[in-house]
């Protein structure tokens, strides 16, 4: 019988994962197209790019098995120097739509094994964060001088807990 209790025990510890949530680095500002209309799809900032090796020197000891991004510039390219660490050449892609929201986050909840990066925005860190806790521990969104939060959400069998982490340089 004490086998039996050891076992599922565990079995509940060894079953967990962690997954980190941050938001894209400092971005350019948005430079107008040709049409004299801002592009919504700036590059990194030199400040951002250092941020980006920042959260690659941060994460490159996490066993991190799974990276996920907005289909943007920004966000590719904050995710880019840990992925090329890990040797990998593919970011899996994800929508920041609130209709596509509950899909990711599933999506998210069946990864039983293996640490989980996301890159998202100041919109919707939030809610991916709050979603994935099932309890509000970040109020609203991301002020827009906010780059350098590590949200770290661990999960052992059905329990999550959370940590509010910092990376990389504060700029303001």
């Amino acid at each position: 019988m004490r086998f039996i209790l050891l076992l599922f025990s565990w079995s509940l510890c060894s079953c967990g994962n962690t997954i980190y949530i941050v938001r894209h680095a400092e971005k350019e500002p948005a430079p107008a197209s040709a049409t004299g209309m801002m592009t919504s799809d700036p590059p990194l900032s030199e400040n951002g790019r250092i941020r980006a090796y920042a959260l690659r020197e941060r994460l490159r000891h996490e066993h991190i098995m799974y990276i996920f991004s907005t289909n943007t510039t920004r966000t590719i390219s904050t995710a880019q120097p840990l992925n090329e660490f890990r040797g990998r050449t593919n970011i899996e892609l994800y929508s920041s739509k609130k209709d596509s929201m509950d899909l990711f986050i599933g999506r998210l909840n069946r990864i039983k094994r293996g640490n989980v990066l996301v890159v998202g925005h100041s919109n919707t860190v939030d809610d991916l964060v709050n979603k994935l806790c099932g309890k509000t521990v970040l109020p609203g969104d991301l002020k827009d001088t906010e780059y350098d939060n590590l949200y770290i959400i661990k999960r052992r069998g059905g329990r999550y807990s959370f940590k509010n982490g910092k990376y990389g340089v504060r700029t303001e």
